[in-house]
């Protein structure tokens, strides 16, 4: 066995951290966070709300996966000379402070009420950190539900056959935008147009942009819904429900076109629809599709070979169908954002026991998430090893990664990384 020497030097192995606390407060992040939250404590000896959300920032940067990780942290991040961050606990009583109540639904048809939290100022500060998106361009906005299981004082038993939370989240281009939390038990189309309204209506005024198209699944097929999209949007692409109820009339259409969509061969075709709301007429785009066994042999019945009918109802009337089924699909990109939450940004380890205070998290890791998308995107165009889509595990480890020592002379502080790797020299130069 090699001989092992342990120094007692302050030698940290996560230099690149001090590089992203930089841009953190070049950013003006302080400032913002105050001016959108108000003032932290009236002493003025109170951590702000910028520095608890950079102590919660920089741990996850790091590797961290729960609030306990910063207390293993902290003492790395002050070795910054003039940085002073909060601990765990702190960072867990300053985001309980940011706690909206919740507002409350009552089904008109089941009697049954339920609870939504919307995090109005959250969404706000969400918007004003975003500096991704450019103002006066016209964007596409994908809107989705998830289910996040969570063993909660006031989480409710879903469908999902779990007790969790069931949060609506907004993204343009994997940014994300806007959110709102909602009990696990709530049917995803209820009262979504006042959540959809809340949302859209903040982009457009805080980002100052106009949304173009808007994208979303099966569970925002309701009249309402649709009506509150298209006055806030110029085309909508949502996945219909209920297609079997119409296989009947799909069999009779005659007008079918043979296309490739993701490298498989399916019939497309396109009618009117004019029941759903009155006055107005909308196109339904249908996909059809042969089922097939484990063989791969196309089933069949006394009707002739059986079909799986998938449909998506717009108002663009101009585009082929192969282009808007296209473009449907690709929403599959902003779905990525949950599984980026989950495994990278602590939503599968949700650290309170209420849904508001579980919202606050959630945002601001969602926030932490556009600030992560806005560092990749500067700082891979230098570390070669990155793409500007990497997930955080690359990140860490081709540029957090790097151990480090702050040391003084000559008057002042120098920061030596101890490395090969040539291209920190050009980021830390910034």
């Amino acid at each position: 066995m090699a001989k092992v020497a342990i120094k007692s030097e302050n030698i940290t192995s996560f230099g690149g951290i001090y590089h992203i606390m930089d841009v953190f407060s070049k950013l003006g992040f302080e400032k913002l966070t105050e001016s959108v939250l108000g003032k932290r404590g009236s002493s003025g000896k109170a951590f702000s709300h910028g520095s608890i959300l950079g102590s919660l920032f920089f741990s996850y940067l790091c590797g961290g996966d729960c609030l306990g990780d910063i207390n293993a942290l902290t003492r790395q991040f002050k070795q910054r000379p003039d940085t002073l961050l909060p601990s765990a606990d702190t960072v867990g009583r300053g985001l309980k402070e940011l706690t909206e109540k919740n507002i409350v639904y009552k089904s008109e048809t089941s009697g049954r009420s339920y609870s939504f939290n919307t995090a109005e100022k959250l969404n706000t500060l969400l918007l004003r950190m975003m500096g991704l998106i450019k103002a006066g361009s016209h964007v596409d906005l994908d809107f989705d539900h998830q289910f996040i299981p969570a063993h909660k004082f006031d989480a409710k038993y879903s469908y999902k056959q779990d007790s969790g939370y069931f949060p609506g989240w907004a993204s343009i281009g994997g940014i994300i935008v806007g959110g709102e939390n909602r009990d696990g038990n709530t049917n995803v189309r209820f009262h979504q147009e006042d959540t959809l309204r809340r949302i859209m209506d903040r982009v457009t005024s805080e980002l100052g942009v106009v949304i173009e198209r808007f994208r979303a699944d099966c569970g925002s097929f309701s009249k309402e819904i649709i009506q509150t999209v298209e006055s806030r949007c110029n085309t909508f692409y949502i996945r219909a429900a209920n297609c079997d109820s119409r296989c009947e009339d799909f069999r009779r259409l005659k007008e079918w076109k043979s296309v490739e969509v993701g490298y498989e061969r399916c019939d497309v075709t396109s009618i009117s629809m004019d029941n759903l709301i009155e006055g107005k007429s909308y196109r339904l785009v249908v996909q059809r599709s042969p089922l097939k066994d484990k063989e791969g042999k196309q089933r069949t019945d006394v009707f002739g070979v059986i079909y799986t009918y998938r449909c998506i109802l717009t108002n663009n009337w101009t585009s082929t169908e192969k282009d808007i089924i296209t473009f449907y699909n690709e929403r599959g990109a902003s779905e990525k954002n949950f599984d980026i939450q989950n495994n990278d940004f602590g939503w599968s380890h949700l650290p309170f026991s209420f849904m508001a205070e579980n919202m606050v998290f959630m945002m601001v890791t969602a926030m932490l998430k556009n600030f992560y998308l806005y560092l990749v995107r500067h700082i891979s165009d230098k570390v070669k090893p990155l793409k500007k889509t990497s997930r955080l595990k690359a990140f860490i480890l081709h540029f957090v990664s790097v151990p480090a020592k702050w040391v003084r002379t000559g008057r002042r502080n120098v920061l030596n990384l101890y490395t090969n790797k040539t291209y920190y020299a050009e980021v830390f130069i910034e």
